[in-house]
């Protein structure tokens, strides 16, 4: 129960930013503030192996975590309704259940919601594409795969328009071809690549090191044609159509792209209980945020991770969003939880993220790996490489992750890894 003598911080959302959030948070004001998670549903599942579970290299036992016993080690509040409105005016969320929560801080780290309505027949639910973005979905995937395998055919894999996440569409073409090969029926299996990005390796983030050349390598080795600057107008039972836009705005070209399997990644947009909330979020439903990570109209309410707006790169034929990596996210969590400890002590925040990108890639028998700092250019790092230990390196960070989930620590990581990794090959700036 909470000390109403203490300040009140509640965290929207469990997932790789909000568990961590709670866990550092809680380290940075230990008992001189009550905290409260609510999330949809008890566990924290990790999205990175999606891909896996997808090809059944993975099942979702291996990469869930039942948050309720950690939460409670940690002495942290935990609430499994899910949030159905905020109302910053009122310092208050309403929740699943019908009740509501009081807030004296709010830390909104929901994630997004997947915009599959917006192309008529894309996504698992009413549509005929499959998706990794959560691991109901891989599940649901497996089972396509499972048919796909026992009956080849076609494959369409990629990103909409206005996705800003990339990286899991390449990785998940490429394990495909991995796995179809381990079943001796790749040759049966016709693969295009499809996306929104002006070329291949643009990733939101206009490249990263020679992400271009490397993923166009890896395309052209495993026979997977592309399509970029695309813009997916519908889907049908086992056809997408797809419009190739010309730089300035024209259609090029006009793609009927037939499929036995297709996954792929839908924008994003804020979720409902954020969404057109006047002054807390941008038309598209993320949380505007300053450079402490706190919403210009109410300074109380924090965000991080995926929900929080970030513009694009810069105009492109196509709407490309900028992906939100686990290191940016990690650095946001860190700045909002010192600038928290701050407000409690009367002071006025001083902790700003720092906007780096690291991205493991894994395509089973190699992958990519690159490291932006910062993440917009001009940089001062900008690096990628590829080889078989990219994949040895994403088991690893798996298996420490959820390691370190379960335990109820957050001890930064993202960073020391890619400096390691950098280290290790001899490729720093």
């Amino acid at each position: 129960m909470a000390d109403p003598a203490k300040p009140h911080i509640v965290i929207l959302g469990a997932g790789l930013g909000g568990s961590i959030a709670a866990f550092e948070i809680k380290d940075a004001v230990r008992d001189r503030a009550h905290i409260t998670v609510v999330n949809k549903g008890p566990s924290y599942s990790f999205v990175p192996s999606n891909p896996w579970v997808a090809v059944r290299w993975r099942d979702r036992e291996a990469i869930e975590v039942d948050l309720r016993p950690v939460m409670k080690k940690r002495k942290i509040d935990f609430l499994t309704c899910g949030a159905s409105r905020v109302r910053p005016a009122d310092n208050a969320v309403d929740l699943g259940d019908g009740s509501s929560l009081a807030y004296d801080y709010l830390v909104i780290a929901t994630g997004p919601e997947l915009a599959f309505d917006e192309i008529d027949g894309l996504g698992p639910h009413g549509g005929f594409t499959e998706s990794v973005c959560h691991v109901d979905h891989a599940e649901a995937a497996s089972e396509a795969f499972e048919r796909l395998a026992a009956n080849p055919g076609p494959v369409v894999v990629g990103a909409v328009q206005g996705a800003s996440c990339f990286g899991p569409a390449y990785e998940f073409a490429l394990i495909l071809d991995t796995e179809l090969k381990r079943r001796k029926v790749r040759d049966q299996v016709p693969m295009t690549f499809v996306t929104s990005e002006p070329y291949i390796g643009h990733l939101g983030l206009d490249g990263v090191g020679d992400t271009k050349g490397l993923l166009e390598s890896e395309l052209r080795q495993r026979h997977i044609k592309w399509v970029t600057n695309a813009r997916v107008t519908s889907v049908e039972p086992g056809l997408m159509h797809v419009e190739e836009v010309a730089e300035g705005g024209a259609v090029k070209a006009t793609h009927d792209l037939p499929f036995t399997y297709s996954m792929m990644l839908p924008a994003f947009r804020g979720v409902p209980a954020v969404y057109g909330v006047e002054g807390l979020t941008n038309p598209r439903g993320f949380i505007l945020a300053d450079k402490h990570q706190r919403n210009p109209t109410f300074p109380n309410v924090y965000s991080l991770g995926v929900c929080v707006a970030i513009p694009p790169m810069g105009p492109t034929p196509v709407p490309v969003g900028v992906p939100k990596t686990g290191f940016m996210i990690e650095s946001m969590v860190t700045a909002i939880a010192h600038n928290l400890k701050q407000a409690i002590a009367g002071e006025a925040p001083t902790h700003e993220a720092s906007w780096n990108a690291i991205c493991l890639a894994d395509f089973g028998d190699g992958g990519v790996a690159f490291f932006a700092q910062p993440q917009i250019p001009p940089r001062n790092i900008n690096w990628a490489a590829s080889g078989k230990w990219v994949h040895l390196a994403k088991v690893g960070f798996e298996k420490y992750f959820i390691s370190k989930i379960k335990r109820g620590e957050s001890v930064p990581f993202y960073e020391k890894m890619a400096l390691d990794l950098i280290g290790a090959h001899k490729l720093k700036s």
